[in-house]
């Protein structure tokens, strides 16, 4: 993953911000100053994926969109399973969305440490929850999109691929009645396989050394399609030496192959990172997602 921007000039500044994400730690606290409202994506103790349940705090920021009842976007960090590029892969992209009259959550999603499921649990909630907002936040809730880079991008393209229609007798909590099911996805430079083609960091933090088939069956969103999936927008660099273009490859195929509206942006150069989220590709991309959201419906507003 590529940290450039987000380093202070300070060699000492520098050492300790690497030191942290090292040890896996959020960079949230490092990120651009944020202006929205940040509320916990649980109201109480969340699930774990085995039946029991922890107080670990996830989080969602909520930057508002000045087009009223407009598309929003959920948004998944990258950072290997192991910590958060919220800066450029979180508030930046929540601001850039802003600007297409789009309004952007960032998702702090909870770190595996062997609980594989989590991270899923939690952007299936930020759907629900965001749908259960739309009123309150002027956005359209049959416009809710999801985006992920490097392994946001694969938890991302988990929530495209698993889903359901919401717990209709639920009463309590407005949200558990919505549907988890993302309107359409977008997927930058994403881990997509738990297999051979995958990243091989990301699928240690995830699912741990030793993996069962079912669980690298399960994650690997290439087997995972189906014809219900969302319409996803997909960008890689051919170049990317991190995480394979094969990712997008095989997802893409298989979008094809189940009849799936998709895109997909093979980007000359750029690397993992996209040249540090700068210049040419990382325009490219940008601006092509938009033109494709257009075409697809997405942006105008629903009667």
């Amino acid at each position: 993953m590529t940290f450039a921007n987000l380093l202070p000039t300070s060699f000492v500044s520098r050492l300790v911000l690497c030191c942290l994400i090292l040890r896996g730690i959020s960079l949230a606290a490092f990120a651009e100053e944020s202006a929205g409202e940040r509320l916990p994506l649980w109201p109480g103790f969340a699930p774990d994926g085995s039946g029991k349940s922890t107080n670990e705090p996830a989080f969602l920021t909520f930057y508002p969109s000045a087009k009223p009842k407009g598309a929003a976007v959920i948004i998944c960090p990258g950072g290997g399973y192991g910590g958060l590029v919220t800066g450029p892969e979180g508030s930046g992209i929540a601001r850039w969305l802003n600007g297409h009259g789009i309004a952007g959550i960032v998702l702090e999603y909870r770190l595996p440490h062997g609980r594989s499921k989590v991270p899923l649990l939690d952007a299936q909630q930020a759907i629900r929850v965001v749908r259960s907002k739309a009123d309150r936040w002027h956005i359209d809730p049959h416009h809710v999109g999801i985006i992920g880079f490097s392994a946001g991008g694969h938890l991302a393209s988990t929530a495209a691929t698993h889903f359901d229609t919401g717990i209709k007798d639920a009463s309590s909590e407005a949200f558990a009645g919505q549907s988890s099911r993302p309107d359409f996805a977008i997927l930058v430079y994403p881990v997509i396989s738990m297999g051979e083609k995958g990243h091989a960091g990301s699928r240690f933090n995830l699912l741990g050394s030793n993996p069962s088939p079912s669980e690298l069956t399960f994650f690997s969103s290439e087997m995972q399609v189906t014809s219900n999936t969302p319409p996803t927008f997909l960008a890689h660099a051919v170049d990317d030496k991190v995480v394979s273009i094969d990712n997008s490859r095989l997802f893409y195929q298989s979008l094809l192959s189940h009849g799936v509206h998709g895109k997909f942006l093979e980007l000359p150069s750029g690397d993992h990172g996209l040249n540090g989220y700068h210049g040419p590709m990382w325009d490219a991309w940008q601006r092509d997602s938009i033109v494709w959201l257009t075409e697809e419906g997405f942006l105008g507003t629903r009667r």
